[in-house]
């Protein structure tokens, strides 16, 4: 019994990641504000961090609106490695303003459907 809840877990748990469609994909290190993106709500920011040391490493990050470059808010600010999911509520044009030290980041902007949305479970949130 035990092995097919687990089984059933993973199952889900793919099919819920394989509906995510990706918008964007923005990799790198240091400081930079990325390229314009466009997405419907509701949405997620699937972030990870990497770095060569455990020590050291910070990741802050903030929404900005494309096009006026007003402050939405503070998305995620870390200083472990790690990864985690962020939902949005709300459509837009964006740009991603990410400051970073000694730190390798990659962030996914992914499309979901409202009913994955009421799934959804914050986590990797400092």
């Amino acid at each position: 019994m035990r092995k097919t809840v687990l089984s059933l877990i993973v199952i889900l748990a793919c099919g819920s990641a394989a509906a995510a469609d990706t918008l964007k994909e923005f990799r790198g290190s240091g400081n930079m504000t990325t390229a314009i993106f466009t997405v419907e709500s509701p949405w997620l920011l699937d972030w990870r961090l990497d770095a060569d040391f455990e020590s050291m490493v910070a990741l802050d990050v903030t929404l900005v609106e494309a096009h006026t470059g007003r402050h939405v808010g503070r998305v995620l600010h870390t200083k472990r490695i790690g990864n985690g999911l962020k939902l949005f509520e709300e459509g837009g044009q964006y740009q991603l303003r990410i400051s970073s030290t000694l730190a390798r980041w990659s962030f996914k902007v992914q499309q979901i459907k409202p009913e994955e949305a009421r799934l959804y479970t914050p986590r990797g949130e400092d």
